[in-house]
């Protein structure tokens, strides 16, 4: 069984702002990367329902979904998931070379996914 959109979202929310007096055992940047793995699966699935209510045949190639979001959803929620999506996955990927995301960053996509969920589950297409 796994968790809803709502219920991942409200959990990248506690990784990025724990409650006072919460012991922090990971430092900030892990906990943003973690979140940001959070908020593209509540992404996934929130596409995947959408797509499963709209057109079931629809192919789970997240490249296809993407491209044929705007055609049936419109073309700023298109955009918003491409950007948000591509933001979340470039945070979620370890390299030697960079900084982990920021907290803030992340919390800012946690907002857009949050809207986006809101916009997907009301769209019917």
């Amino acid at each position: 069984m796994s968790a809803s959109p709502e219920t991942l979202v409200a959990a990248a929310g506690r990784l990025l702002l724990p409650e006072p007096g919460t012991v922090h055992t990971l430092a900030p940047g892990l906990r943003a990367r973690a979140a940001a793995m959070l908020l593209r699966m509540a992404l996934d699935q929130a596409l995947d329902a959408y797509w499963l209510r709209i057109t079931p045949s629809m192919t789970r190639i997240g490249k296809h979904r993407m491209l044929c979001l705007e055609w049936y959803a419109g073309h700023d929620t298109a955009r918003r998931c491409r950007t948000t999506w591509s933001a979340l996955s470039a945070a979620c990927h370890y390299r030697t070379s960079e900084l982990p995301p920021a907290p803030a960053e992340i919390h800012t996509r946690l907002l857009e996914v949050t809207g986006l969920l809101t916009v997907l589950s009301a769209t019917r297409g």
